[in-house]
């Protein structure tokens, strides 16, 4: 009866085992690679030079650019097919500031499947309902915050500081603050009466390519011109150097910034 009953067992533990094993295979496993973002910031074709009072924008004006502070959130990859993957959802934003190299670089912290995606889009900013303030809590990213009279609660923070200096019309050296954040609509004795969203999704067209058991690098450039040429010549000499107040001028840098940003597919790396 006991070796009827062991023939009996014995094909189930096989089986079990079998399944097992095939579980655990490797080449049964889903491929994925690893993915970091590597922010630039180009003029007129060439690395960005800072303090320098070089740069000829579209309108004419002679300007230099100091230092270049940002957010990037809701990085999303979309294959051809339509399907997305989201990146980092745990850490949905990232601060890219020129002054701290360190911080043009992002290495996302999930896997990505490996393939082809035909494009990643972000946003530039982040979204209202996510702009929370106080939610940083340490500089540089607290140095950031927006102003409340300015934002309301969900303007909690710049999208953008581009700090830089110009020559205006009398021939002087004169500051800028291209700042983008919440905008504001006011009536007719200038009082704020509303807020405007201006955030904005950047799509890149592919393709990404994703490596499986790689380190796959893909360079964002913010190409800094465009901010002031398409499709609206931006003038500093008619707007002025502040714009946190000027929604009109605010939402010409949306509208240009939606050419501002290009995708460079860096080679791969191996994972270390």
């Amino acid at each position: 009866m006991k070796k009827i009953l062991i023939y009996l067992v014995m094909p189930v533990f096989i089986l079990l085992f079998a399944q097992c094993k095939k579980s655990e295979d490797p080449a049964s496993a889903k491929k994925t690679g690893a993915l970091v973002l590597k922010f630039e910031h180009f003029a007129d074709n060439a690395s960005l030079a800072f303090d320098t009072l070089h740069y000829v924008n579209a309108a004419g004006n002679t300007y230099e650019v100091s230092e270049i502070q940002w957010f990037v959130s809701d990085v999303v990859l979309t294959k051809a097919d339509g399907s997305k993957v989201e990146l980092d959802n745990n850490n949905f934003a990232h601060y890219i500031d020129t002054n701290l190299p360190e911080t043009a670089i992002w290495k996302i912290n999930n896997e990505v499947p490996a393939g082809e995606y035909a494009a990643i889009t972000f946003v530039f900013g982040i979204k209202g309902e996510k702009n929370m303030p106080f939610m940083f809590t340490d500089p540089p990213k607290s140095d950031m915050l927006w102003p409340s009279n300015l934002g309301g609660e969900q303007g909690g923070y710049h999208y953008m500081k581009l700090n830089g200096f110009w020559r205006n019309s009398a021939g002087e050296r004169e500051p800028f603050n291209f700042h983008l954040g919440v905008g504001q609509t006011r009536d007719a004795d200038g009082k704020v009466t509303g807020f405007v969203q201006n955030w904005f999704e950047s799509t890149l067209q592919g393709p990404v390519n994703i490596q499986a058991n790689q380190t796959n690098t893909l360079g964002i450039r913010m190409n800094v011109e465009q901010w002031w040429e398409q499709p609206h010549v931006y003038d500093h000499n008619t707007i002025g150097g502040k714009i946190m107040q000027n929604q009109q001028a605010m939402q010409m840098g949306v509208e240009n910034g939606r050419n501002v940003f290009s995708l460079v597919q860096h080679a791969e790396d191996p994972v270390l």
